[in-house]
């Protein structure tokens, strides 16, 4: 594996484990897409250190558990927002 591959996929670990940040927010914190992301996390991490992926793979699956919540949270923060613009005008 490629040293600067293997370099970013170690950095993105480190800061999932200390932020607890979802894929989406650590691919834009990276400027790398998504997926490169969760391929990082899930499948080169593996090869590389154990130890961090099952860490990485404890927060992921977590996320996973209450990706639904937060699905809510936003739709509802979304309403919210359309219907304080509308009564503002």
């Amino acid at each position: 594996m490629n040293f600067i591959i293997q370099e970013r996929v170690l950095k993105e670990a480190n800061y999932m484990i200390e932020t607890e940040k979802t894929v989406r927010e650590i691919a834009t914190f990276f400027q790398v897409s998504k997926s490169t992301v969760h391929k990082d996390l899930h499948d080169r991490l593996k090869k590389i250190d154990q130890l961090i992926y099952k860490k990485v793979d404890k927060i992921m699956k977590y996320h996973l558990n209450i990706r639904h919540i937060r699905g809510g949270e936003s739709t509802k923060k979304k309403y919210l927002k359309k219907e304080e613009i509308t009564t503002k005008r």
